[in-house]
C-alpha cells in the first residue's frame, strides 16, 4: 500500500516533538538534580572543615557517587534530545517541501552558479529558490559538490538507469535518510574536503622511519629505569634515560610539532563522517549503484570505519596532553613524538583511500537526496531512456509541470519532440506561458538525467545535451550587450550540436535584439542548421513573422501558441499549449488600459 508522505512525515515529527518535550523536562530534572547533589557535597565540606566533624567525610562518597551517576545519565539524555530536536528539524523541513513552503530554507548552492553554464542560470538551478535548494539534503561539502555536479552535467544513459535503481530503493528508506542526516549531523557541512583530501595524500614529514623505532627504545628504556628506581635501584639511571630521551626529541620537536598541528583540523573533519560510513558499510542494499558503492568502500583495505576509529583514538590521545594532570607524564614519554610516528603511519596506511570514502559518502549524500525527493512526490514517475542513438533525439512529455512552481498554481501541458518534429515555435503574449514553458522542458531534462522522477504524467527522452537562452544578460564589468551575449551562447550550443548527444535547445525570444530583418534571417539560419545536426528544441517569440520558420522547414517544425483575453480591465491566460501560431495581439488594448498614448492624443495621468 502507497505511503502517504505527508501523513507520514505528520506522524514521525509528533512522536520526535513528544521525546524532545519529554526529555527538555528530564534535562532540566537532571540539572537541578546535580546542583542538588553539589550542594549537599558542599554542606558536608563545610560539616568537615568548619564544624571538624569527621563523619562527613564518609558521607561525601555518597553525593560523589551520586553527581557521577547523573554526570552520566545527564550526558545520555542530553545527547537524545539533540537527536530528538535535528530530527524534527528534519521532519519540519520535510513538510515545507511538500507544501511548498521551502524555497529560502535550505542551502541555496549560490557557489555553484555562473553565467557561462548552458544551462544552469536559464533553468533556476542554483541560488535561492532553486532546484538545487528543493533537492539537496546533503550536509557535507562533497554531497553538496556532488549533487551540483550531477545537475550541471548529464550522465550516460547506463548510469543514469543505475542511479534510478537506487534512489528507487532508497525511496521508502526513511529511517537511512533519518540516520545519514544525523550521522554527518551540523558539522559535516564545515567539512573541508579539500583540505581533508591534500593532508591524506601529502608525503611524509618524519623520516627516516628508523627514528620511530628510536623513539619507541629511548621510551621502553626510560620506563624500565623508572621500575628500575621504584624497586630501589640506582637513580642514576634514570637520570641516564632521560638525558637520552631529551637529547634525542628536543631537536625533533620542530618536525614533529607541523606534523600534529597540520593533522589536527583534518582529522577532525574526518571523525565527524565515520558514523556515515558505518551506516553504507552496515547495509543491505540490492540495487547495483548501491552494491557498488558498498563494495567499493569494502575494498579499501579493512573496514573504513575501523581505520576512522583508530584515527579518533590518535587525536583523543593527542588532547590528553592538554590536561594539567598528564602534561608531566606526556614529556617524559616523548607523547607528542609517538603520536605523530602513528598519524604518519596511518596515512601511509589510508591516505589513498580518503578521497575515495568522501566520494562514496558524497555520492551517497546526493542519491539519498534525490530519493526524498521522489518519496515527497509519488505521483512524479521516473522517465524512460531509449537506448537507440540511430533513432535520433526524443523528448516526449505529457502532463508536464514545473517542480518549483507550487502544485497550486502550476499548469500542465504536452510537449513532443522527435527526429520528425524536431522543433517547436511557441507565440503568444507577455506572461502568457512561453519562457515558463520551456523552463518546465528544460528542468525536467535535467531532473531525467540526474536520476530523478520528473513532475509530469510521464516523460520518453533519449540521452540530451542541454542548452538555453532563457536569462542571458548584458555585463557592464566584460562589456557586453545583450545581443552579444545572446549570440555568444549561440555559438556554444551550435558546438554542443555537433557533439556525439543531440542537443535540446531552449531559446527564449531569439535575436529580438535586433532588426525584424536580420532577425528573420537570422533565426531562420541558426534554427536550419540546428536542426540539420540533429537537434530538438524550442523557441519563443512576439515576432509573429518568425512563425513562417515553420512554413520553410515543412514538416519538422510546427507552431504552437499560448492564449489570453482582455476584459478591458485586466488580462486572463489559461497557460495551455495550443496547436498553430497565434492569431491575436491584446498589447495595444493593454497599453490603452493603463493610460499610454498609443492614438496620438497625449499620455493620461494614471488614475485619470
Amino acid at each position: 500500500m502507497p505511503v502517504d508522505p505527508s501523513a507520514e512525515y505528520h506522524a514521525r515529527l509528533a512522536r520526535w516533538r513528544a521525546r524532545l518535550v519529554a526529555l527538555s523536562a528530564l534535562d532540566a530534572r537532571l540539572a537541578a538534580g546535580r546542583l542538588l547533589v553539589f550542594g549537599t557535597a558542599a554542606a558536608l565540606v563545610l560539616a568537615y572543615f568548619g564544624w571538624r566533624m569527621p563523619w562527613a567525610a564518609w558521607l561525601l562518597l555518597a553525593p560523589a557517587l551520586a553527581f557521577v551517576a547523573l554526570v552520566l545519565q545527564h550526558d545520555r539524555v542530553i545527547r537524545d534530545r539533540d537527536r530528538s530536536a535535528a530530527l524534527v528539524g528534519f521532519y519540519e523541513r520535510g513538510h515545507a517541501r511538500i507544501e511548498d513552503r521551502w524555497a529560502g530554507s535550505g542551502s541555496s548552492g549560490d557557489r555553484y552558479r555562473s553565467d557561462h553554464h548552458p544551462y544552469a542560470n536559464d533553468l533556476d538551478l542554483f541560488g535561492e529558490g532553486s532546484l538545487f535548494e528543493l533537492l539537496s539534503l546533503a550536509r557535507t561539502r562533497t554531497g553538496e559538490d556532488t549533487l551540483a555536479a550531477w545537475l550541471s552535467a548529464a550522465a550516460p544513459t547506463p548510469v543514469i538507469v543505475e542511479r534510478q535503481g537506487a534512489v528507487q530503493e532508497l525511496t521508502g528508506a526513511l529511517d537511512v535518510r533519518e540516520e545519514l542526516s544525523l550521522a554527518i549531523g551540523r558539522s559535516g557541512a564545515s567539512v573541508d574536503a579539500g583540505a581533508l583530501a591534500a593532508w591524506a595524500d601529502a608525503p611524509p614529514h618524519l623520516s627516516p622511519e628508523a627514528f620511530r623505532y628510536v623513539a619507541l627504545a629511548l621510551t621502553g628504556l626510560t620506563i624500565a629505569a623508572a621500575a628500575y628506581v621504584w624497586r630501589g635501584g640506582n637513580e642514576v639511571a634514570l637520570f641516564f634515560a632521560l638525558a637520552a630521551q631529551l637529547a634525542f626529541g628536543w631537536p625533533y620537536s620542530r618536525k614533529v610539532e607541523p606534523v600534529l598541528h597540520a593533522a589536527d583540523g583534518p582529522t577532525r573533519d574526518l571523525t565527524a563522517l565515520s558514523q556515515a560510513v558505518v551506516l553504507l558499510e552496515r547495509g543491505r542494499f540490492s540495487s547495483p549503484r548501491l552494491a557498488h558503492l558498498q563494495r567499493e568502500l569494502r575494498e579499501t583495505g579493512p573496514q573504513a570505519s575501523t581505520a576512522i576509529a583508530r584515527l579518533r583514538r590518535i587525536l583523543e590521545m593527542h588532547d590528553w596532553q592538554h590536561n594539567i594532570v598528564f602534561t608531566p607524564v606526556a614529556a617524559v614519554l616523548m607523547w607528542s613524538v609517538h603520536l605523530a610516528w602513528a598519524l604518519e603511519g596511518w596515512r601511509r596506511q589510508h591516505g589513498t583511500h580518503v578521497r575515495v570514502w568522501l566520494r562514496i559518502i558524497g555520492e551517497f549524500e546526493a542519491l539519498a537526496s534525490l530519493s526524498a525527493y521522489a518519496f515527497e512526490h509519488p505521483a512524479d514517475p521516473f522517465p524512460t531512456f531509449t537506448g537507440e542513438p540511430q533513432a535520433g533525439a526524443r523528448f516526449e512529455g505529457t502532463g508536464l509541470g514545473h517542480p518549483l512552481v507550487a502544485a497550486a498554481r502550476m499548469h500542465a501541458n504536452d510537449v513532443s519532440l522527435t527526429a520528425e518534429r524536431q522543433l517547436l515555435v511557441v507565440s503568444g503574449s507577455n506572461m502568457s506561458g512561453k519562457s515558463t514553458l520551456l523552463r518546465t522542458v528544460g528542468i525536467n531534462a535535467v531532473l531525467a538525467q540526474t536520476g530523478a522522477p520528473v513532475r509530469a504524467a510521464s516523460l520518453h527522452m533519449s540521452a540530451l545535451a542541454v542548452g538555453a537562452t532563457l536569462r542571458i544578460q548584458d555585463s557592464l564589468q566584460e562589456g557586453r550587450s545583450r545581443f552579444f551575449a545572446e549570440i555568444t551562447r549561440i555559438r556554444e550550443l551550435a558546438g554542443l550540436a555537433h557533439g556525439p548527444v543531440p542537443l535540446l535547445f531552449l531559446l527564449d525570444e531569439l535575436f529580438h535584439g535586433t532588426n525584424s530583418h536580420d532577425r528573420l534571417i537570422g533565426a531562420s539560419g541558426v534554427l536550419r542548421s540546428l536542426i540539420d545536426r540533429g537537434a530538438v528544441g524550442l523557441v519563443t517569440t512576439h515576432d509573429l513573422s518568425l512563425t513562417a520558420i515553420v512554413e520553410a522547414l515543412g514538416p519538422r517544425a510546427a507552431n504552437v501558441h499560448f492564449e489570453d483575453s482582455f476584459d478591458g480591465r485586466d488580462m486572463h491566460f489559461d497557460y495551455r499549449v495550443k496547436p498553430g501560431p497565434v492569431t491575436k495581439s491584446n498589447a495595444l488594448a493593454l497599453m490603452r488600459a493603463v493610460g499610454l498614448d498609443v492614438d496620438g492624443s497625449g499620455l493620461k495621468a494614471q488614475g485619470s
